[in-house]
């Protein structure tokens, strides 16, 4: 795909435009969002560890809720199922206007749940009408527009949400981004396209969502193959990276404020979270770029770009940890550290579509997708409650990089066992 090529299927689409306008409006107002909601609890708290508890309730429901998701997606309208998603994070975002003490924070998570239940319905029938919207030739063009935008959204969201806290307040930051879900439902409404899938199917009982045995199947599928059992892992590897939700936040808090004029302390708090947060947006767009370019489709540099995408991560949050001592060289241990995880994401992705059947592709991914959240759930609790003993922020930095070096040798090691099998072995 070549920037032409991008520019015809977004001027010659008008669907997919709509769906790529939509990704735009919600994701920025997400990321705004985030940035007020970590503000607000290290004021009201102090604790990283509830900066953990928020986004563990923004990870595990995507867990707890994809094979309800995966069955009402393939037998109801997806744009329907869109519109409602949107339509219900939009009220529960407007929503979280009622918590303004540490005794309705309650509140706020009950809310994060179901927002985030929301999103688990939305993401896979935006990913699943792609093919409904697009040419066959334009669906990996559509795919790679989608995810560097979420890189990008991740930059800019990140680091404008803590500028606009500061100058239009927390309040404000909720209404945007509650007006920016209704937004995306309406463009989402305004796209026209047929759903084969929803023709001519029994009417969703509620039992259907409780049926486990096609995710068995999946999980057969994958074991049977040491190969894609390995890249199946490999964003729950990449998940261990997940402390930086954290992380960041505390070190933009007690590290690296960002004082502009006349900000108050917490105004550059809040500003040193942002820069660290759009440095890693920034990091995972030229990432994903660098291994497009490099690898492309072949295997073998594929296996290498995951590799050295792994030992970027590592290098990055101990230099993050040891090193550094200005926020000018922690961005760029950021851009590098999250230039490995991108590279290992669009790698890891490439070499799945490539090695998993079409029939099995959704579930495959929604396994991959489950040790991603439950790995990146994991560390985030592990890492608020060291820095809530009493571990320096600096210290669980350097963990995180030295962790992330446990898959990068079992990636190693397991792609020098095939490489050694003779083709009779494998066969």
């Amino acid at each position: 795909m070549t920037l032409s090529s991008y520019s015809r299927l977004l001027r010659g689409n008008r669907n997919f435009r709509l769906l790529w306008f939509a990704q735009i409006v919600s994701e920025l107002g997400d990321w705004f969002y985030s940035v007020a909601i970590i503000g607000f609890l290290l004021e009201l708290t102090g604790s990283a560890r509830m900066v953990a508890l928020v986004f563990l309730f923004q990870m595990l429901p995507q867990t707890l809720i994809a094979p309800a998701a995966g069955v009402i997606n393939d037998r109801l309208s997806r744009k329907h199922v869109m519109i409602a998603a949107d339509l219900g994070r939009g009220v529960i975002v407007l929503s979280m206007l009622l918590v303004r003490s540490r005794e309705t924070l309650w509140i706020l998570f009950v809310l994060l749940f179901f927002e985030t239940v929301c999103w688990g319905f939305f993401e896979p029938g935006r990913s699943a009408v792609i093919p409904n919207i697009v040419l066959a030739e334009d669906v990996p063009g559509a795919n790679a527009l989608s995810s560097t935008t979420w890189s990008v959204n991740f930059a800019l969201g990140a680091a404008l949400g803590g500028f606009a806290v500061v100058s239009l307040g927390r309040e404000a930051v909720f209404v945007l981004n509650s007006l920016s879900f209704l937004v995306s439902a309406w463009l989402i409404w305004r796209m026209r396209f047929f759903e084969p899938h929803a023709e001519n199917q029994a009417p969703l009982r509620a039992r259907d969502l409780f049926n486990f045995s096609d995710i068995a199947e999946g999980i057969r599928y994958v074991t049977r193959d040491r190969r894609m059992t390995a890249t199946v892992c490999v964003k729950g590897g990449i998940g261990l990276m997940g402390a930086n939700l954290v992380l960041l936040p505390v070190l933009g808090e007690r590290v690296f404020p960002l004082r502009l004029g006349n900000a108050t302390l917490q105004q550059a708090q809040t500003l040193g979270m942002s820069v660290l947060f759009g440095a890693r947006g920034i990091g995972a767009l030229l990432g994903a770029f660098a291994a497009a370019g490099f690898a492309k489709s072949d295997p073998t540099r594929l296996r290498s770009t995951i590799l050295a995408g792994f030992l970027l991560i590592g290098a990055g949050y101990v230099a993050l940890g040891s090193t550094v001592a200005s926020l000018a060289a922690a961005v760029l241990a950021l851009m590098v550290a999250h230039g490995g995880a991108s590279a290992c994401w669009v790698a890891s992705t490439t070499l799945l579509l490539q090695q998993t059947e079409d029939r099995f592709r959704g579930r495959v991914f929604s396994a991959e997708n489950a040790l991603l959240t439950l790995t990146v759930a994991a560390t985030n609790i592990t890492a608020g409650h060291l820095m809530d003993l009493g571990i320096a922020p600096r210290a669980v930095a350097v963990a995180t990089g030295l962790v992330i070096l446990v898959p990068a040798g079992l990636w190693f090691v397991s792609n020098r066992s095939d490489s050694s099998r003779t083709p009779s072995s494998q066969s």
